[in-house]
């Protein structure tokens, strides 16, 4: 670690709240279609359509808003019923992801200026690119970083051409998120370093067996000065 020159932070989650607001959102789309279906089976309902859908629309706001509305009209048409009512609320949560206020995790401001004057600091977010823009506008951290990668999905290939445009080795790389299939996995596996950061829930898509290879698991973005030389 003592080479250590680049430090990648994923943004929803990491830096600030995101899926927060996606579970709201899930929990008010089943109170609109509660008279169809019962929450768990919507649950599940929903999240085959967004799997299915993933490879087409990808992540983000818009894309979740595309897979609820494709949800309620299977729900609702299988039962012979047609609810311009419930179209126009789901269009609704889609907004209110959209239009929430940024929060920042804990520690997020405290330790970014301490970084910053040890290491280049980069973020790597995968989503749609307005909605991520949006939000890294809002957060007020883009002064902390010198380069803002987004893409469509976080894998091997994708951590090995930014460390080449970057020019750096991956030893030298360190990438900290929530997720270990997309922040930890792929970052050990082309020879980096990586960092666990734990969210309160995680999506099913992103759940992942804990990988063989070492790396840091903290509880709090703070505990991160603790691991690093």
């Amino acid at each position: 670690m003592n080479k250590l020159k680049i430090i990648g932070f994923d943004a929803d989650d990491t830096l600030w709240e995101n899926g927060l607001y996606f579970r709201q959102a899930e929990q008010e789309f089943a109170v609109l279609l509660r008279n169809y279906i019962d929450p768990d089976s919507l649950h599940a309902r929903l999240y085959a359509v967004e799997m299915k859908n993933m490879p087409t629309y990808g992540y983000g706001a818009m894309a979740y808003t595309l897979s609820l509305i494709e949800t309620a009209l299977d729900v609702i048409w299988s039962q012979g019923k047609v609810d311009s009512g419930i179209l126009k609320g789901i269009l609704g949560l889609g907004r209110g992801i959209l239009s929430h206020p940024i929060e920042l995790l804990p520690d997020v401001e405290r330790i970014l200026p301490v970084l910053q004057a040890r290491y280049r600091l980069i973020i790597v977010t995968k989503g749609d690119i307005l909605d991520q823009e949006r939000k890294l506008s809002k957060s007020g951290l883009l002064p902390y970083f010198h380069h803002i990668e987004i893409v469509s999905e976080k894998h091997e290939d994708n951590y090995r051409e930014l460390l080449r445009r970057l020019d750096v080795a991956p030893q030298d790389f360190m990438m900290v998120g929530n997720s270990l299939k997309s922040d930890v996995l792929p970052v050990l596996n082309i020879g980096g370093q990586a960092v666990h950061v734990p969210a309160a829930s995680i999506w099913e898509h992103e759940q992942c067996e804990k990988p063989s290879l070492p790396y840091y698991e903290i509880s709090r973005l703070g505990e991160l000065l603790n691991v690093l030389p």
